[in-house]
């Protein structure tokens, strides 16, 4: 009867220590990018406001930049907007959009209705981009620094909240806030 009582003891115990552990992770809740500290991945695709024209990575190369993914079918873009365009109206740091998996002219309409934050919207419209940046599913938004490095990723609708408590200290001083 005891060898079935010591694995059963050996498990709860284990289980014990993994909820304590879990219950005080400061970190619980957040996954972690492996492209934080690595340079942002390149990227050269149409640009959705001007046909003809490309948005590329080396428009923004020597200057910090939020990198936001983001699509009209998606709610949570929708909600994370108002956000996105009071950052824009700060002038602390230029966005840029990735319309990712859209359509264009939905993005467009999107754009002109809810209004542009954006100094330039590319349009990933296979995904492929999306995919080079790690990206779980949209709005996920990137923090890259005047080195093109990513220092900082959210997942989820950004907020004035998380901009002021998680962006904004990364930002080098006189940047503004």
């Amino acid at each position: 009867m005891t060898r079935y009582f010591v694995p059963l003891g050996i498990f709860v115990l284990l289980a014990i220590v993994l909820a304590i552990g879990i219950r005080h992770s400061p970190d619980k809740g957040l996954i972690q990018s492996p492209l934080i500290g690595k340079p942002a991945p390149a990227f050269d695709l149409p640009a959705l406001l001007d046909p003809g024209r490309a948005v590329a990575t080396p428009e923004f190369a020597g200057r910090w930049y939020v990198f936001n993914v983001w699509g009209t079918w998606c709610v949570e873009c929708r909600a994370e907007h108002q956000a996105l365009l009071a950052v824009a109206k700060s002038g602390v740091v230029p966005l840029v959009g990735l319309d990712w998996k859209d359509d264009d002219g939905a993005a467009r309409a999107w754009l002109q209705e809810l209004g542009n934050p954006y100094v330039a919207v590319a349009a990933d419209r296979d995904g492929r981009a999306a995919i080079d940046w790690g990206v779980y599913g949209a709005p996920e938004t990137f923090l890259v620094n005047d080195r093109g490095v990513i220092v900082h990723k959210q997942i989820g609708a950004l907020t004035l909240e998380i901009w002021q408590r998680d962006f904004l200290p990364l930002l080098p001083h006189g940047t503004g806030s």
